[in-house]
């Protein structure tokens, strides 16, 4: 099938998508996307290791929830589509399973919907993580997740490209007040230290001109998402460290157990899931 993923944007501004469909080995980008990653990778090397094990956190966290027995998942900020995405792993756990994908990216969506085209219990909404009210009111939204049961929200690599006067913290506090007791929230985030701040800083600004800021935030930061939830073991973790015996879908190697963010070996992103309390 020929998508035209492109439609509505300019191609010559660089898309975060398309940069991050690039750097998991996808053809969904621009030359202007495909220059933009490149130079990235020129000051932080260890990105496209890093977009690879956010990835594989993705698929090892769906896959394990469903086999938990989550049968509703809502991913917002889903991105492009790619070989293997959040429904193919938890229908293959669970053939009734609903999953919501959400992207704000006009193109995203076309082209999400035109590959999910007859494929049932799946939709794809448009939808801004800014205005989180109305994804929960989004027709495939509503259609396919029922709200009265527990729901598995993925933000994954999303919230790095919210600054704090977009009140990032705001819309998952508000996300979180719809959901019911026993549903999880997967979040990752680029995480910045002392190693590699000035580095992130510089490859922070190849992405002014794009089509979303890159904003890099500390872990007690990262960790303050998580309000409201109870983290589930190993917490707030590099990504590669999160149950890394579960089922792999990790291309990259687990890292070292000890280091932080940034060091030799290690991914710049921690990712964690947290669980809605139940009733005690």
């Amino acid at each position: 099938m020929s998508v035209d993923f492109s439609a509505g944007l300019n191609p010559d501004v660089p898309n975060a998508a398309r940069i991050y469909d690039y750097f998991l080995g996808g053809k969904n980008n621009f030359p202007v996307d495909r220059e933009t990653a490149e130079r990235f990778l020129s000051i932080v090397p260890e990105a496209k290791k890093s977009v690879l094990a956010n990835r594989a956190f993705l698929l090892r966290v769906v896959k394990e929830l469903a086999a938990d027995g989550a049968d509703q998942f809502l991913d917002i900020g889903a991105g492009l589509l790619n070989q293997e995405n959040v429904h193919d792993i938890a229908q293959a756990v669970n053939p009734e399973a609903r999953v919501v994908y959400v992207d704000y990216d006009p193109s995203v969506v076309a082209h999400g919907r035109a590959l999910l085209q007859g494929r049932p219990r799946v939709g794809f909404a448009t939808g801004d993580v800014r205005k989180p009210e109305d994804i929960l009111r989004a027709p495939e939204v509503t259609e396919l997740i029922d709200f009265s049961r527990p729901v598995a929200v993925l933000m994954v690599a999303l919230l790095h490209f919210l600054p704090d006067d977009e009140d990032p913290a705001g819309a998952v506090a508000a996300i979180r007040r719809r959901l019911a007791p026993g549903s999880q929230l997967a979040l990752t985030h680029v995480c910045h230290d002392d190693a590699n701040l000035s580095r992130l800083q510089q490859g922070a600004s190849l992405y002014d001109n794009a089509s979303a800021p890159f904003i890099f935030r500390s872990e007690s930061d990262i960790a303050a998402f998580f309000e409201g939830f109870e983290l589930l073991e190993p917490g707030l973790v590099e990504i590669s460290r999160w149950r890394p015996s579960s089922p792999a879908y990790d291309d990259a190697p687990a890292a070292p157990a000890q280091g932080t963010p940034g060091t030799s070996g290690k991914t710049l992103v921690l990712g964690g899931v947290g669980r809605v309390p139940l009733p005690r």
